[in-house]
């Protein structure tokens, strides 16, 4: 038998159990992973928070005592400049000493304001800082005069802090304090200063960015002195905003800049000096930024994993599958009819169990075959199945099917020319012919009686129209004999063969006939015995194939027939016709017989016109020819 080459399922247990661990294993790692991220990232952002807290405390503390300590002193220089009595050798000192105890500190002018117009009173400076920065006192007087609009609030006895630091080199920062308020005019201290010292507070820490605005939300400090020089307005951001509209002294939110988009963690606190705060705050990205480099690095670790256990995963999947693979391969060739299959595994698991009972079922169906090939060499393989299947019991079903027999004419001054030895050879090549017919048919050879055949179609398993299988079969019982022949008759040992057929159909016990320890299957009834004494009338109507009126009904118009004269069979009450099968009307053979004439010629049938007038069967009286 041709055996199908196995083919490796798409999914194999090797791939699915690497896929089943693989999943397994990314999704536990995954979770783990998602999970020490999460909490990694709760812990640092409460960190930040709590280190931005603190920061703009430590800042506001600092920004506080500076702001408060130049309000004192330039509240102090202002009385002192306002003594008349102080010579002016007196006030240099004075002046001096001022600048030199706080060296940012650079310019300090009493100042009163009428109708947006600045009128200085009294003016003092550290001219050489001014010269250091090449800057003076009329440069910083015009400074103040077009920004006056800026100090209205000082006006009202704020205190503010206002950036002048726009186009020029160094930050600039004036402290508006208010001085004297009368019925007239007020009097205002201004004090400008290079911020020196409060820049040094908002030096950046790490990641986080510190930065100071006014009420307005205009930079006055940032870790980053462009934006002081630039007079950056915060105004719009979150974080100010919320400062501003807050009534506590401080807080925390996270927000998103319209900027750049990204996302930030920001504390803010009043000063309570000026007006001013102090915002620090951190990109979410650089807070969660070590969270996700040590995620990177678990996913890193995770495949490396991953890929040592697939790989060590494959290695012992394959002491699983391939004696897996080698009994698929065993059961394919089992399942073709190639019972010599030899599975050995070592292993006392699982699979190594399975191997021995395999080896087992299959020296199993290797003795099972042999049986069934020893039997059906007796019997015909269908019933063969039957039997090993245990389908057959003692007794029969009734079923309609067609029952043929053939007879060998003259069998008996045949065998008597031949040896034992010689007749068995011959009967054995002659039925291999015929049995072919019948398989080829879907016929099945009830039994063999001397040189005669029995055969059924339908008492077992059977296809199509019997009565039509069976016609065809005698038909090429017919042909293939001819070619038998054509190598016969020029030894007397090899005689030509002539053969008579007989067919019938109707209704026949079809099963098991014997006893319990002895059965033959077999068809017995009627229809049976009517198709053997058809079968006998050949030799006296000179024909070869012979069928019945019940076998007519169930051909089609494909068959050339020809009626016989009627009979009478013995046990029967009714006539009988029966008719000869000339052949098919579709035979290719353009010599095919088209009448009995030509069939008897083509045969060499000797037709007897006295045995065929004979009316009666002196022999056995089975029929009488009407």
């Amino acid at each position: 038998m041709n055996e199908e080459i196995v083919k490796v399922p798409k999914f194999p247990i090797q791939l699915k159990l690497m896929a089943l661990v693989s999943v397994v294993f990314i999704l536990s790692t995954s979770v783990i992973i998602g999970l020490a991220t999460s909490f990694f990232k709760k812990d640092n952002e409460v960190r930040v928070k709590d280190n931005n807290a603190k920061i703009t405390e430590l800042i506001g503390i600092t920004v506080k005592l500076e702001l408060e300590t130049i309000i004192q002193k330039s509240k102090q220089m202002a009385l002192t400049l306002e003594e008349d009595n102080i010579s002016i050798k007196v006030r240099n000192l004075f002046t001096k000493v001022f600048f030199d105890e706080d060296s940012d500190l650079f310019f300090l002018s009493l100042v009163q304001f009428e109708s947006n117009k600045v009128n200085f009173l009294r003016t003092i400076s550290n001219l050489e800082f001014l010269s250091e920065n090449n800057l003076n006192e009329s440069e910083l007087s015009d400074l103040i005069k077009s920004n006056v609009n800026q100090f209205s609030k000082s006006l009202n006895g704020k205190i503010s802090l206002v950036n002048l630091s726009l186009g020029k080199k160094i930050p600039i920062l004036v402290l508006v304090i208010p001085y004297k308020k009368d019925l007239f005019q007020d009097t205002i201290i201004l004090s400008i200063l290079r911020p020196a010292k409060l820049l040094k507070a908002f030096e950046k820490r790490g990641i986080t960015d510190n930065l100071m605005v006014s009420e307005e939300g205009k930079i006055l400090a940032h870790s980053d002195v462009k934006n002081v020089l630039a007079v950056s307005d915060y105004s719009e951001l979150a974080i100010v905003k919320e400062m501003l509209k807050s009534t506590l002294g401080n807080g925390q939110i996270r927000y998103t800049d319209p900027i750049d988009n990204e996302d930030y963690i920001g504390t803010f606190k009043r000063v309570g000096v000026a007006g001013a705060g102090i915002i620090s705050i951190v990109s979410e990205d650089k807070v969660f930024e070590e969270a996700y480099n040590i995620q990177r690095r678990n996913i890193y670790i995770v495949v490396i994993a991953l890929c040592i256990s697939l790989a060590i995963m494959f290695l012992f999947s394959k002491t699983i599958t391939n004696p897996i693979l080698r009994l698929l391969e065993a059961t394919n060739r089992l399942a073709h009819g190639n019972y010599d299959v030899k599975v050995t595994e070592k292993n006392n698991d699982e699979v190594g169990l399975l191997s021995k009972n395999f080896m087992k079922m299959s020296i199993g169906l290797q003795e099972r075959e042999k049986v069934k090939d020893a039997l059906g060499r007796f019997v015909n393989p269908a019933i063969v199945e039957m039997v090993l299947s245990r389908d057959l019991k003692l007794g029969g079903e009734r079923k309609n099917c067609a029952i043929f027999f053939s007879d060998i004419r003259n069998f008996t001054s045949i065998s008597e020319k031949l040896s034992p030895e010689e007749v068995v050879e011959f009967l054995n090549e002659y039925m291999t012919l015929m049995v072919e017919c019948i398989d080829m048919t879907f016929g099945v050879v009830d039994k063999f009686i001397g040189d005669a055949i029995m055969a059924t179609w339908g008492a077992t398993e059977s296809f199509g129209n019997y009565t039509i299988n069976a016609v065809n079969c005698a038909i090429l019982m017919r042909r293939e004999l001819i070619k038998f022949n054509k190598t016969r008759g020029q030894d007397p040992k090899k005689p030509i063969i002539k053969i008579g057929c007989g067919i019938n159909f109707g209704p026949a016990i079809a099963g098991q006939i014997g006893s319990e320890n002895r059965l033959e299957f077999t068809v017995i009834g009627d229809a049976v015995n009517l198709a053997s004494r058809i079968e006998s009338l050949n030799k006296p109507f000179g024909t070869d194939i012979l069928i019945s009126e019940e076998a007519l009904q169930h051909l089609d118009d494909k068959f050339i027939l020809e009626k016989m004269r009627p009979i009478m069979v013995k046990g029967k009450e009714e006539v009988q016709n029966i008719y000869a099968v000339i052949g098919r009307t579709d035979d290719p053979d353009e010599n095919a017989p088209k009448n009995l004439i030509e069939l008897r010629k083509l045969l060499g049938i000797e037709f007897d016109v006295r045995e065929y007038n004979k009316s009666i069967d002196e022999t056995e009286k089975k029929y009488v020819v009407l």
